[in-house]
């Protein structure tokens, strides 16, 4: 990559505490500048519970012999507004800067960190890239899935019903919007009720016009790209897709035992994920032949109430299995061990590395067909689409598996291997080399 030495990437949180997709991510990129002759440094936000009110704390440590700057403080301390905008981060890192003078730095998203050390990269003449993992920027709940479960198909142009939507998570608020279907919202949007309007528009003011700071936003997934089109120039939105690294499922051996229908879930273990819809559409199957099992990998301690929930529709169905959190090096023989995996996501997932790794390891997919997933998956090519929190309509097209023997196979071969991490890097590399030359060729014209 020329002369570019050192890179920053600041993320929201980091290994080892933190295993979501965005921090792996993260990792994985650091390895693979590192294993390329590069300098990588991370920053990210380790706890937001400081007891010190107005106080940052960084703490710095190695891992996996990264040097990692670690961010405590208080979230629920000082303005408002220092949720995505916080004066602290943005002064240190400022500092930071200045000492450290990397040659890029790219931020993964913007949750915790916020905009203020995003701007404080610009003022400081550093090449600057953004990768969106989510919605953040465009959506307080991050997700554009609303507390009531529905999705938000654009964002509204009136702050008003960002503000609703947020109250309902109070009971007091979401009780009656209940009883009532709906109505009592839109009775307390036409009162111009004092709902947090006025943040959701501080919100936006500062988040939105922050998207044209970086030299370059980075998206993985069409869907999202279409949603922050309208914020960004269309030179510096590039869509790049995650790629995987395709030698761990190289020589992986399938199990091809057709007595047994096996239906697996790997990843985090959360209300947006839609486990539920799955354990209710397995327990809708009517086998014939084959004994039918649902597998689910994925942590059972950061969602407890979830967890107890999952475990009570599932009752003392004994073909059902929690196996808990697998590690990274056991996940392409899971996958092998699998007929089939489903993504049932209720929100707009963007790249879910569980679509990708499946297909890598040879595994049908059958997944929500909205978003990112539905561009990772092809309906009725190399997996199935069902309608998005929908568990009546997931347990229809899982019975297609048991009703076709012949589906399976034909799915099977319409697998295309997803693309590498090498050829991910490429795409990545590329654009580093693009806004260095005209951050260097702007500064030339100005002399």
């Amino acid at each position: 990559m020329g002369d570019i030495v050192k890179i920053v990437l600041p993320v929201h949180h980091f290994l080892p505490r933190y295993t979501a997709g965005a921090e792996l991510y993260t990792y994985r990129l650091a390895r693979w500048l590192r294993n390329h002759g590069h300098q990588v440094e991370v920053v990210a936000v380790e706890a937001v519970d400081h007891p010190v009110v107005g106080r940052l704390d960084v703490t710095a440590d190695i891992y996996d012999g990264f040097l990692v700057h670690r961010l405590r403080f208080n979230r629920e301390a000082g303005a408002q507004y220092w949720e995505y905008d916080n004066p602290l981060i943005g002064e240190w890192f400022a500092q930071y800067l200045e000492h450290t003078h990397p040659d890029l730095v790219h931020f993964q998203a913007g949750y915790l960190i916020g905009v203020a050390p995003l701007r404080a990269a610009v003022n400081a003449g550093v090449p600057v890239v953004l990768t969106l993992h989510d919605y953040w920027f465009i959506c307080p709940r991050i997700t554009l899935l609303r507390s009531d479960g529905a999705l938000c198909h654009a964002v509204p142009d009136d702050p008003a019903v960002c503000a609703w939507c947020l109250q309902l998570d109070r009971r007091r608020f979401r009780l009656p919007e209940q009883a009532t279907g709906g109505w009592f919202g839109k009775v307390v949007l036409r009162a111009g009720l004092d709902i947090g309007t006025d943040s959701i528009r501080a919100r936006r003011a500062a988040l939105l016009p922050a998207l044209r700071l970086p030299d370059a936003v980075i998206v993985p997934s069409h869907f999202l790209a279409s949603h922050v089109r309208a914020y960004v120039a269309a030179d510096r939105l590039h869509v790049v897709r995650i790629g995987l690294d395709l030698s761990r499922f190289a020589g992986i051996e399938r199990r091809n035992d057709e007595r047994i229908l096996r239906i697996g879930c790997i990843g985090q273990i959360a209300p947006h994920k839609g486990v539920h819809l799955l354990i209710r559409a397995f327990r809708a199957l009517r086998p014939k032949t084959q004994r039918l099992e649902l597998h689910i990998y994925g942590g059972l301690t950061a969602h407890p109430a979830y967890v107890a929930r999952l475990r009570r529709l599932a009752g003392s169905d004994d073909r059902i299995y929690f196996h808990g959190r697998v590690e990274n090096v056991h996940i392409p023989d899971v996958l092998a061990s699998l007929n089939v995996a489903v993504t049932p996501s209720i929100w707009y997932e963007n790249s879910p590395i569980a679509i990708l790794e499946a297909h890598a390891a040879g595994t049908p997919v059958v997944t929500a067909g909205i978003g990112g997933m539905a561009e990772l998956v092809r309906d009725g090519v190399d997996g199935l689409h069902f309608r998005c929190n929908d568990s009546t309509d997931l347990a229809r097209v899982l019975q297609r598996l048991i009703d076709d023997p012949d589906l399976l196979p034909r799915l099977r071969s319409g697998i295309r291997q997803p693309h590498s991490v090498d050829q991910e890097m490429s795409q990545l590399l590329n654009i580093y080399r693009q806004i260095i030359a005209q951050r260097s060729t702007a500064i030339r014209e100005t002399i």
